[in-house]
């Protein structure tokens, strides 16, 4: 199993784990006619694509992805705010309610973000072991068992937030907004010290702010901390995502 970031960051989000005969496609905020050249146009390996909420570099491109009939899971909250158009709809999730499509078992759990139902997915394939896809969130409030793989939020830092905002270059509004709805380095680094990293192979950064993070000082420090390879989600990026490097 590998993992290809097509996007990730306010630009647009979305990620595929895939192999030879299977993928699943991690948020709908880029148009779905990339996708289909990252997976050289075999759509009918979809399993389905999840979507963590509503706003528009997670789900913007939800119809398209729905008109070309992929199977699309999302949050009653989040299906309801996405602007959902046509006769297709997304199948709801629950958090704490297993979903299986494909060889992927999936365990929804809520985020804490200002959308309707924010949703964080706890992933396990027989290839990758257990994935934990946190992203837009502020902190998580459980662990997670089984770590194999890591996908998660590193936004800002608190140091260059509140120098941003010193200087004029965000407002408060801005930097309140950031406070409460996505993760900061520190929150991270306590999050993954948190959890089991026994049996981790990957930690993937994602969804890093342009202007309030320091991707390589990020990765860095999160490498020294847990000991663990450690990659931010540049957009075309592909990683091996089994449960050990081989």
């Amino acid at each position: 199993m590998i993992l290809k970031v097509l996007g990730s960051g306010s630009a647009g989000n979305c990620y595929i784990l895939e192999n030879n005969s299977e993928a699943l496609i991690l948020e709908a905020g880029i148009r779905f006619s990339e996708v289909k050249r990252a997976l050289n146009y075999d759509v009918k390996k979809i399993a389905g694509c999840l979507v963590t909420h509503e706003h528009k570099d997670h789900a913007g491109y939800i119809n398209e992805f729905l008109k070309d009939a992929v199977t699309v899971f999302a949050s009653k909250g989040t299906i309801k705010n996405a602007c959902v158009k046509g006769f297709r709809l997304p199948l709801t999730l629950t958090a704490g309610n297993l979903l299986k499509t494909g060889g992927f078992k999936i365990i929804p759990f809520e985020a804490k973000h200002d959308a309707a139902e924010p949703l964080g997915f706890f992933i396990n394939h027989a290839e990758t072991g257990n994935i934990l896809f946190a992203t837009d969130t502020y902190y998580l409030p459980c662990t997670f068992a089984g770590l194999n793989n890591i996908l998660i939020e590193c936004n800002y830092r608190s140091d260059i937030l509140e120098e941003k905002k010193r200087n004029g270059s965000i407002s408060s509004t801005q930097r309140n907004r950031t406070l409460q709805s996505h993760m900061s380095y520190e929150t991270c680094l306590k999050t993954l010290l948190a959890n089991d990293l026994s049996k981790v192979n990957n930690i993937v950064l994602i969804h890093l702010s342009t202007d309030n993070s320091n991707a390589l000082d990020f990765q860095e420090g999160i490498r020294k901390a847990t000991g663990k390879t450690t990659h931010i989600a540049d957009k075309g990026i592909v990683i091996n995502f089994n449960k050990t490097p081989f």
